[in-house]
């Protein structure tokens, strides 16, 4: 039977054309569907126009504010304080009465040394007269010189207890003027550290403090070289190295900048040794009372002399190997990468020193959807400087 295919074979067969047919009607199927290509369209990000503006050089500084003025009120005379005519940290003016102590021993002792000078005049007046009709009949022979000696000393002792009589006097009025505490100059009062009835004197130490903080001080320390080039430029400049070509401006802990422009007020006269740096004071006008002493603050101090510089969105710069860069879109809306030299911040912005030009478009919205090459649809928008919120160009 070797002329007849075995049942294996034949199945094989049947099962081998089957696969082929398959194969060549997915083939066909396949090459009968026409090739789509979809272009994707270009992302749209939103841009910011680079603007510029004058800028000087620019300096921060770790600050410390202090009182114009302020004095701790204490008592000059002991005695019990009845009477407080102030509430604690309100304004005073100056010669306001604050505090008052128990004024009737030093009354007492102003009546007594009243008399007694009363009569230490009477004593004076009688050792005069006395000594005048020494004198009339000492010609005569009827007095002795040692007579007349007597009755001289008799009057300069007069005299002499007078004017001590005077002199405790006038020291018993003065005690009893500080049994009234005024105020040596206006300025807001402090809490009080003893209360009407307690007993006081010299030793009781401060009994509330007053401070004047319109005008209000700010120091600050420079480097010894910094301060040297400031007064060199100033000299030779021809201007008053005491009057600063800078603005002065401060910046709050709550990071918000303070209205009132400042001034520079002194610059110490010796460099600290330990620190290498100048001890300088500036001076802010504080009507509203904002600023109070002892707040750590930031001094801008920037230079008159400005330049036109270009400023730019934080939120456009980025960080590389290579350093800050920002990504723009050219004339004809493709991107690319710029590096970047950053200046100082003013609010929400950078200061570039180079790297950009005035009317170039920088990325700030959609940076994570671009890479350099690309063409993008750019969206000019506007950005707060304060905030850095960007929203649509009006």
């Amino acid at each position: 039977m070797s002329g007849v295919p075995s049942f294996n074979n034949i199945t094989k067969s049947l099962v081998a054309a089957s696969l082929l047919g398959a194969t060549m009607i997915t083939t066909q199927g396949c090459s009968e569907q026409p090739a789509v290509t979809q272009n994707a369209p270009a992302p749209a990000v939103s841009v910011y126009e680079v603007q510029v503006e004058e800028v000087g050089r620019y300096r921060e500084f770790v600050a410390r504010t202090e009182a114009y003025q302020e004095a701790d009120i204490r008592a000059r005379v002991s005695g019990e304080l009845i009477e407080r005519t102030f509430v604690e940290g309100a304004y005073v003016e100056e010669g306001d009465l604050l505090l008052k102590i128990d004024p009737s021993e030093y009354q007492a002792s102003v009546n007594e040394l009243q008399a007694s000078l009363k009569s230490a005049r009477a004593s004076a007046d009688r050792a005069e007269r006395d000594l005048k009709r020494g004198k009339e009949i000492a010609g005569d022979g009827f007095i002795s010189a040692a007579d007349l000696d007597k009755l001289q000393t008799n009057f300069d002792q007069a005299i002499a207890s007078a004017k001590a009589a005077e002199a405790s006097l006038e020291k018993a009025r003065l005690n009893l003027s500080y049994t009234e505490i005024h105020a040596p100059f206006s300025g807001r009062i402090g809490k009080v550290s003893f209360d009407v009835g307690n007993i006081v004197d010299p030793s009781s130490g401060s009994l509330a403090e007053l401070t004047d903080i319109d005008p209000i001080y700010v120091n600050f320390q420079v480097e010894e070289a910094d301060y040297i080039s400031y007064q060199q430029k100033h000299i030779a400049d021809g201007g008053d190295p005491s009057k600063a070509a800078i603005d002065i401006r401060l910046r709050l802990p709550n990071n918000t900048d303070y209205t009132q422009p400042g001034e520079l007020d002194f610059a110490d006269t010796k460099i600290d040794r330990s620190t290498g740096t100048v001890e300088l004071r500036a001076k802010f006008n504080n009507p509203d009372s904002i600023v109070m002493p002892g707040l750590f603050v930031t001094l801008i101090v920037e230079s008159k002399d400005k330049q036109q510089q270009a400023l730019v969105p934080q939120a456009a710069v980025q960080v590389n190997q290579q350093g800050n860069f920002v990504l723009v879109v050219k004339e004809d809306n493709t991107v690319g990468q710029r590096l970047i030299q950053l200046g100082r911040r003013i609010d929400a912005m950078w200061v570039v020193t180079s790297g950009l030009e005035q009317g170039e478009r920088v990325i700030v919205e959609g940076i994570q959807k671009v890479r350099s090459g690309i063409t993008v649809q750019p969206v000019t928008k506007q950005v707060d400087r304060k905030t850095g919120t960007i929203s649509d160009k009006a």
